[in-house]
């Protein structure tokens, strides 16, 4: 196993994201991505005991379900968690009253803007608030709403993603909003990347992509296969066949079934022009293939007509390893890079 060999390295990297240490109540400023069907309790809890911040993939779960999932996960770690609700779920409220009810102390908003009176539900409670931003202006106003922190992610990232890179957001947002947290995420595989953006003000990063493979992960055998040996060119966008049918942009390994995806756009764009679908109901249709074809690839195993969702980074992961692992590496990577920065600039950036 990887071992830190630059405890000065250790210190100036700890000194970094110490602003997200303390807002997660973590080891490493390090958020495991939330991943349907992948981010349960298993890699959660692994995360987490590891030293980092797992966070549930909350997705389209009922309430029951969600209770479940947050109780089962307490039961195998006694760290700190989270939970990422999707803002578009019809029973965000009550599962919002799910995670309280379970004394989670973090929910991370994604999907859409969130309602200023989610956000103050939350914060009445003392739940740490997070939500995603895709420019300056958002991340501003969701700061003005009362969001405690803020992630940021890049187009390099696995599943929905918006236009723009994580390196030209992170110049256009980390110098121009300090007064929450702010985590990186998007095409992020190693510790150098990692002590890059802490350098330019990041508090911490996310990561998905990386622990797929984790031993942990109770993805299928096949799909974790498919993510060993694919490079960082097979992870494509899906394409749009209709301006009046927008679809939000997934990125996952080239197959089948993005195939298959174009095929089923333009069906329901039939339906639709033959007066069997509504426009609700075509544009609905749409999106919820990506429901099940994520299922039958990461818990059925089948990558060649399932959606295998993948970030660019994909191709930095070579083989199956602990989660604890995993952490140790980019942790040491980091390490290492501050300690570089350190020796050649005569000091460490962050002192």
């Amino acid at each position: 196993m990887t071992e830190i060999t630059s405890q000065e390295g250790l210190q100036a990297l700890n000194a970094a994201w110490q602003r997200g240490r303390d807002f997660l109540g973590t080891e490493f400023a390090i958020l495991g991505g939330a991943m349907s069907w992948v981010s349960e309790r298993n890699l959660v809890s692994a995360i987490s005991n590891a030293g980092g911040f797992g966070v549930i993939a909350c997705g389209a779960m009922t309430t029951d379900l969600l209770d479940a999932e947050i109780k089962a996960t307490k039961a195998m770690t006694d760290k700190p968690f989270g939970v990422n609700l999707i803002t578009m779920h019809p029973d965000l409220d009550k599962l919002v009253d799910i995670c309280l009810e379970n004394g989670v102390g973090h929910v991370v908003l994604a999907g859409g803007l969130p309602s200023k009176d989610t956000i103050a539900k939350l914060k009445e409670s003392g739940v740490k608030t997070i939500c995603f931003t895709p420019t300056l202006a958002l991340g501003k106003k969701l700061v003005r709403s009362g969001v405690d922190a803020l992630v940021i992610e890049g187009m390099e990232a696995g599943g929905h993603i918006g236009p723009v890179s994580t390196s030209v957001l992170t110049q256009e947002i980390l110098p121009n909003i300090t007064d929450v947290p702010i985590f990186v995420a998007g095409g992020i595989a190693r510790g150098e990347a990692m002590a890059n953006y802490l350098q330019m003000g990041a508090a911490g990063c996310q990561l998905g992509t990386r622990f797929v493979c984790a031993t942990e992960s109770i993805a299928h055998p096949d799909f974790k296969r498919a993510f060993i040996r694919a490079s960082a060119r097979d992870a494509i966008t899906t394409v749009q066949v209709d301006p009046q049918f927008p679809v939000i942009p997934v990125r996952a390994l080239n197959n089948e079934g993005a195939k298959r995806f174009v095929e089923t756009q333009h069906a329901v764009i039939a339906r639709y022009r033959a007066g069997e679908l509504s426009l609700g109901e075509a544009q609905l249709e749409i999106e919820h293939y990506w429901a099940g074809a994520l299922r039958r690839a990461v818990i059925d195993g089948d990558v060649i007509n399932g959606s295998v969702m993948a970030g660019q980074s994909v191709g930095m992961v070579k083989k199956e390893q602990p989660t604890a692992e995993i952490l140790l590496d980019l942790v040491s990577q980091a390490a290492d890079a501050f300690a570089g920065s350190g020796r050649q600039e005569g000091r460490y950036l962050n002192e």
